[in-house]
């Protein structure tokens, strides 16, 4: 291990957790856990001051290895229990782990609303096209036609688009990318962390013990590779033809923006509020 890697396992990683860890052999959280772990460390955070909030999935278990506050919340809601965090101290770093079941289903309204508000939040979404925890039902990310346990005939509606979702709700900052692209990876989580406002970063992520098995994919080393052909970077996708982006998407920065932060409109209100007591009172 370099002197490098050793001071980010040192510093960021809990020692009182037996690794390896409780995912699947195989599987990218591992990977995930890494890439964030690498970017709070090149970021420079005090991590005494960073807060990870976690839903109930694969993905709620990432914030058991690292050495911040964290908060193990209930499905669906790690947006709401990361906004109180937020709102009762700005001054923190707060960051949320979730699946695309956790953040999309149940958890669908609070993620439209948390980039409405654009609350100073970073929202990691891994996404493996399915509830890979509880057997492998249709999530809302599943594709059209893919096989799932709820789905054995194929899955008949269609998949949000995570990114486009957020991104129309009001996100500052929206990118994707795969646990394959590692270094795009660590890259894209470091811009999250550092903008202000509300930054959501995709994490396309295999399961091959559920969604792969039930449709087919291969091993896990085959779906890894299935990213590498089928990924495209977000500048040569623009250029591509409709006919060229089938059964592809892009990776990179989808949206990069400057908008004012709830917490920045809210102190406002208050500074007015305040104002006007003052005035009442004179």
């Amino acid at each position: 291990m370099s002197p490098v890697h050793r001071s980010v396992v040192y510093e960021w990683l809990r020692h009182d957790k037996k690794f390896p860890h409780v995912w699947c052999p195989g599987c990218g959280l591992g990977i995930l856990l890494g890439s964030l772990v690498r970017a709070l460390h090149l970021s420079g955070l005090d991590k005494n001051r960073v807060v990870l909030v976690s839903g109930i999935g694969c993905s709620g278990r990432l914030p058991v290895y690292v050495d911040v506050g964290s908060v193990h919340t209930t499905h669906g809601r790690a947006l709401t229990f990361a906004t109180g965090i937020k709102m009762a101290n700005p001054e923190l770093t707060v960051i949320t782990v979730m699946g695309d079941g956790d953040a999309c289903a149940i958890g669908g309204n609070h993620l439209i609303h948390a980039a409405r508000r654009n609350l100073d939040l970073t929202a990691i979404i891994v996404n493996n096209l399915t509830y890979g925890m509880t057997g492998g039902q249709c999530s809302p990310t599943t594709p059209l036609g893919a096989k799932a346990s709820t789905a054995r005939y194929g899955h008949i509606e269609p998949a949000f688009d995570i990114g486009a979702l957020t991104a129309t709700a009001g996100a500052a900052f929206v990118a994707r990318s795969t646990v394959y692209h590692v270094t795009q990876l660590d890259k894209l989580l470091g811009q999250a962390l550092d903008k202000r406002g509300f930054s959501v970063v995709e994490v396309l992520s295999p399961c091959h013990t559920n969604y792969g098995r039930q449709n087919r994919l291969g091993s896990q080393i085959e779906m890894m590779q299935g990213y590498r052909q089928d990924a495209v970077r977000v500048e040569r996708w623009e250029k591509m033809e409709a006919a060229e982006r089938e059964n592809r998407f892009p990776i990179g920065v989808l949206v990069d923006r400057d908008r004012v932060t709830f917490l920045e409109a809210y102190r406002e209100v208050c500074d007015r509020a305040s104002g006007k007591r003052m005035e009442a009172d004179s």
